[in-house]
């Protein structure tokens, strides 16, 4: 069937689309545990980019099980799944001029590697959540870890599925030692380039 899939040739491109919202577009992807923080710090980054003027969009985990991914389970399988459509999707908003804020736990570095592959090497920006799982455990301000502990939540990662640490994340963010502002500023710096126009 793909062979009969021939993309149409538009004629507006990415880089007209930036050159209208006057700033690059790319993907900042946030990994972690649950509860280490990703969509309190996405979330911060978001708002101070707003200020910036710079055009932004926050994919969330929790927004995407709801809809787009509502039809996928827990499982390895359906993990690589989600994560593909979400960095198909991400894909998709990069090439409108956005600014993609993407926070999920995205556990295997094979599923990361495909994001990266997907959105391209030179639009991916990886922040490592790094927050012990200890503290996790103590924030879980939805009870999860508890019901995980008990076995009333099954691939629960940390718990009874892996958490692969990234390797060479772009920046590793511990929660325990920085406050969500110098989070929010160390990111900022380090996008900066990348919100240059070329």
């Amino acid at each position: 069937m793909q062979e009969n899939i021939i993309p149409h040739p538009f004629s507006v491109s990415k880089k007209q689309r930036t050159q209208l919202n006057n700033h690059g577009s790319f993907l900042v992807w946030f990994t972690g545990l649950s509860g280490s923080g990703k969509s309190t710090i996405a979330n911060a980054l978001e708002k101070e980019l707003n200020k910036m003027r710079i055009r932004t969009y926050l994919l969330d985990g929790d927004t995407i099980r709801k809809g787009l991914n509502s039809n996928l389970s827990f499982s390895p399988a359906d993990r690589k799944e989600n994560i593909r459509r979400i960095a198909e999707v991400s894909h998709l908003m990069i090439e409108s001029g956005l600014v993609v804020l993407s926070a999920f736990i995205s556990p295997y570095k094979i599923d990361r590697e495909l994001v990266k592959l997907t959105v391209k090497k030179e639009n991916f920006i990886q922040i490592f959540i790094d927050t012990p799982l200890a503290v996790c455990k103590t924030r879980d301000p939805k009870g999860l870890y508890v019901k995980a502990e008990k076995g009333l939540i099954k691939n629960f990662t940390g718990i009874s599925a892996p958490y692969e640490t990234p390797e060479n994340p772009d920046l590793k963010i511990d929660t325990t030692t920085t406050s969500i502002a110098e989070a929010v500023k160390l990111i900022i710096q380090k996008i900066k380039p990348k919100l240059e126009l070329i």
